[in-house]
Formats: structure tokens, C-alpha cells, sequence
């Protein structure tokens, strides 16, 4: 197991609280998932009671409202550090499928009718039950305003006909946040419905092989004539998509926090390797390249880490930071992919091996620069906000 440097986590932003629930979390990543992870990413899923020991250990309610069941909102920084020693499982698979209600449960806890939240949210939080949020579409992409699943007022429910594809936790989620449209084309036409898998016309189909993450299940989603009970809509009708875009800001930053802390994970691999290998009679870390190859690293490292903990700063503060949370996105991503190929590199021919931990790392970064946005699109997107 990779040692954890106690001076990595020490920053003016986290309180003896947050350094509290980081301890938490990395006991429950060494005690629950360490021992196991090497067989939950071949197997390409992991048990499905790890949600509830998660739920137990208080780990999945932070950033819900306590009347749902949750810790609490408003701290960022909370979830920041609970985030970082989630990522102490090597496994970015893991991370997305245990945190899938992150991205399709806000919307519930936030825009649906008070039975329906008081109903779904606390169960998921508990880990009983489990949430994934359905957007991507089959050739649609990033092309969120233009998706194509048609969902048609019927008296007291909706029918809904489309498919999803891509989905964190599809497979086996209780609960699917669901963009459909309701409306005209853009992104005015746009509804979020709530729809549970066992609802009428309803399937999954089989479980997507991935480059990376594969401890988590990603699936394709059908609906055929899928009856959806009308108080089902989360918010207003046709206003979904600003629901979907609020959503982003955090999964972006969501996205950053595991991007460099991939990158931590492989420099820290690659630092301990190098100090005990030898080659040419001595130790590679006294060769000068080898040395500046890991300074490299590690100030990639902690120039993106600080710059994320920036954006999270500005979001505790109340502020909407889009233009800083798609640059933290981006340049947190380069870093992970240099960084994990660097890694690669130190390690030899062992680098390419499935036994070492930089293999895996090496192949979970691809999806970073993917998901939540593309790379190219979070620039378009920095681009208007800076008016180009």
C-alpha cells in the first residue's frame, strides 16, 4: 500500500473537522476496499454492500440537506477531503460508482416534490438504494441541449421513449435522474424526470467494456413506452437544463480532485519505486533525470491542487466560479495524464504490467479529459466567459 504523506492533506482550508471525516474515510478505504480492489477491478464491479458501509460511516450524506438524512450543506471543503482518500483506493471506477449519487441525486434533494425527495433521498444516502443520473446519449455527447429522448404528457404520467448510453452505476442503480424532452428542440425543451428501474418499459442493457475505471458498471438504458408517474418531474417542465448545468459545477470540480489525485497516487508510486531500484551499479534516483522528472511532477501536483482548492474556495463563498472550475478541470487533467505517463515510464517494463498500481492509474486518467465535459468543450466554455 502506497504511505500517505500527513503533509499532503495540511492546507489553510481544511479544520480539524475536515481532517476528522479524512480520517474516516481513509480507515474505511483501508479496512473495506484496500484488501480487495485488485479483484473488484477485475471482476469490473465491486460488492454492493460497500453502500452501505459507505452510508454507515456517514461518507455518502455530505453535501445533503440533514432533513434528507445527510451531513449537512455548504462545506466544501468537506467533501473535498472525503474525495481525496476515496482516491486512496487506487480505483477511479470505484470512486464514480460509489459516487454516482453525487451527480443524480442533487437535483432530487433539491428540485423534486417533498414526498418524492423525503421518499428516495434518505434510503440512498443510508446505502440502501442507489442513484446514477442519465444524460448521454448514443451519438450525442457533450451535446447535451440537442438529446433526443422524447418524454409525452399522458394524464398522470409521462411516456418516455429513448436510450441512454454511458451510464455510472446503470446496471444496478434504483433510482435514474433522467434528462428527456418535453418541449421544443434547444435546450428549453428539456425536463428531468425520476425514474426507477422496475417502471414499465424500462431495461438496461449489458454492461459496457471500458479502457479504464473498471470497477465501475456502466451501461446502456432503454425506455420503450416507459409510463412514468407525472409527480415524477424534478422541477419545472421544460427547465431541466439549467438543473443539468448547475449540476456540472460540482462534478467538474469532482472531476479535478480525482485528476490530480491520480496524478499524487502515480508520483508517489513512481517515488518509492525509484528509490529502490537500481540500474548501472546505483539507485535511478542518482541519475539527474530521473530526480527532475519527479520534481516535475510533483509541482504539476500541487500547482493543480491548489488552484482546485481556489475554486472550491470561491464556491464555498457563494460564488458561480464556471470559467475557474473548467480551467481547474482541464489543466488538472493534463497534469494526471503527463504525470501518469511519466510514472509509466520510471516504472520500465513493470509500468506495463497489470500487477503495478501505475498500469491501472494510467488508464483511469483517459476518461478525466471525457467525462463531465470534453476537454475542448471546457475550453469553448472559458472562452465565452472570458467573451472570445
Amino acid at each position: 500500500m502506497i504511505p500517505i504523506r500527513e503533509s499532503q492533506t495540511v492546507s489553510e482550508y481544511f479544520n480539524e473537522t475536515h481532517q476528522q471525516v479524512r480520517a474516516t474515510a481513509r480507515k474505511f478505504i483501508e479496512t473495506h476496499v484496500l484488501p480487495h480492489i485488485d479483484d473488484w477491478e477485475e471482476a469490473g464491479e465491486f460488492h454492493r454492500d460497500l453502500y452501505k458501509k459507505a452510508g454507515d460511516a456517514g461518507l455518502l450524506g455530505i453535501g445533503f440537506p440533514e432533513a434528507l438524512g445527510g451531513i449537512g450543506e455548504g462545506d466544501i471543503f468537506l467533501k473535498v477531503a472525503v474525495s481525496e482518500e476515496l482516491m486512496r483506493s487506487t480505483s477511479g471506477g470505484l470512486v464514480a460508482g460509489l459516487g454516482s449519487l453525487d451527480i443524480g441525486l442533487p437535483p432530487v434533494a433539491r428540485w423534486a416534490k417533498k414526498d418524492i425527495r423525503e421518499q428516495i433521498v434518505p434510503p440512498v444516502l443510508r446505502g440502501e438504494k442507489i442513484a446514477a443520473l442519465a444524460v448521454t446519449e448514443p451519438g450525442g455527447g457533450s451535446d447535451v441541449a440537442n438529446l433526443k429522448t422524447r418524454a409525452v404528457r399522458d394524464g398522470d404520467h409521462y411516456i418516455v421513449n429513448g436510450s441512454k448510453t454511458f451510464i455510472t452505476s446503470g446496471m444496478r442503480a434504483d433510482h435514474y435522474t433522467v434528462a428527456v424532452r418535453t418541449g421544443g428542440e434547444g435546450h428549453g425543451g428539456i425536463s428531468l424526470l425520476l425514474i426507477d428501474r422496475d417502471m414499465p418499459g424500462f431495461s438496461t442493457g449489458k454492461k459496457l467494456r471500458k479502457m479504464g475505471w473498471w470497477a465501475s458498471d456502466t451501461a446502456e438504458l432503454f425506455f420503450e413506452d416507459c409510463r412514468v408517474p407525472a409527480d415524477r418531474l424534478i422541477g419545472a417542465e421544460n427547465a431541466g437544463f439549467i438543473a443539468i448545468m448547475s449540476n456540472f459545477l460540482f462534478e467538474r470540480l469532482s472531476l479535478a480532485i480525482m485528476a490530480y489525485m491520480t496524478a499524487q497516487l502515480a508520483y508517489e508510486a513512481a517515488l518509492e519505486y525509484t528509490q529502490q531500484r537500481t540500474a548501472f551499479g546505483r539507485n535511478i534516483t542518482g541519475f539527474q533525470v530521473t530526480r527532475h522528472k519527479l520534481v516535475d511532477m510533483a509541482t504539476q501536483i500541487d500547482v493543480a491542487r491548489e488552484y482546485t482548492y481556489r475554486c472550491a474556495a470561491l464556491m464555498q463563498a457563494g460564488k458561480n466560479p464556471i470559467k475557474e472550475v473548467a480551467m481547474a478541470k482541464n489543466f488538472s487533467v493534463d497534469v494526471c495524464e503527463k504525470v501518469t505517463r511519466e510514472a509509466v515510464q520510471l516504472f520500465g517494463g513493470m509500468g506495463y504490467m497489470r500487477e503495478t498500481v501505475v498500469e491501472r492509474l494510467y488508464r483511469d486518467a483517459k476518461i478525466l479529459s471525457i467525462g463531465g465535459g470534453t476537454t475542448e468543450i471546457m475550453k469553448e466554455l472559458i472562452a465565452k466567459q472570458i467573451k472570445l
